[in-house]
């Protein structure tokens, strides 16, 4: 008689016991799955976007309605090297869109275009992705000095493409670049610093 009245009071002490566990189990759950939102909503926000390339000026590696990922974090703190593709705003517009370019010309670099090809620093620049060549220089037909938070891009598509060789879009200021173009997700997936040139893919 008395071994059952003691094995009942164990129970009653071990049942508060298992009942905070069971809340501090649900509570951290509840912490986790907010965390994980918190990181998914951030990441998002600041992190990477998604967005539809619109027009031709990037065809070659990226086609009108191809869809893409920009990652915005770490050209923010590393800058941006020569043939990344960036997303950016053109400043003091009211487009609604970004526009979509390769990187040529580094900070602080001089930018020539001479019979279609381009010089840096004097020098003739290997771009395997010049195609043709182009047949406007627009205003790199005399040299370009950029400023340490500028950058000259180009569209794949030379002969099809507003870009720095244009006084509308001009050099590019780093505080205007969204990010980096990382990936291709449409039509097929593929890592667009991977990409070659469709010519070169073909051949």
């Amino acid at each position: 008689m008395a071994g059952r009245k003691q094995n009942s009071r164990l129970l009653l002490e071990e049942e508060p016991a298992g009942g905070r566990r069971l809340l501090t189990e649900i509570i951290l759950w509840i912490l986790e799955i907010a965390v994980a939102i918190l990181l998914g909503f951030l990441l998002v926000r600041f992190g990477i976007e998604r967005m539809t390339v619109s027009g031709s000026s990037m065809e070659g590696v990226l086609q009108d309605e191809d869809s893409v990922i920009i990652e915005k974090i770490t050209g923010k703190f590393r800058g941006y090297k020569r043939f990344d593709v960036i997303a950016f705003k053109q400043d003091g517009t009211e487009h609604n869109y970004y526009n979509i370019k390769r990187v040529l010309g580094l900070p602080g670099e001089t930018v020539q275009i001479i019979k279609g090809s381009v010089y840096i620093n004097g020098e003739l620049l290997e771009d395997e992705f010049a195609g043709d060549g182009m047949a406007n220089a627009g205003v790199a037909s005399k040299e370009i000095v950029l400023e340490e938070n500028e950058y000259f891009v180009l569209g794949d598509n030379r002969n099809n493409s507003e870009d720095s060789r244009f006084a509308n879009v001009g050099n590019v200021v780093k505080s205007d670049i969204i990010g980096k173009v990382l990936l291709r997700l449409s039509p097929d997936f593929a890592v667009i610093p991977l990409l070659k040139p469709k010519q070169e893919e073909e051949e």
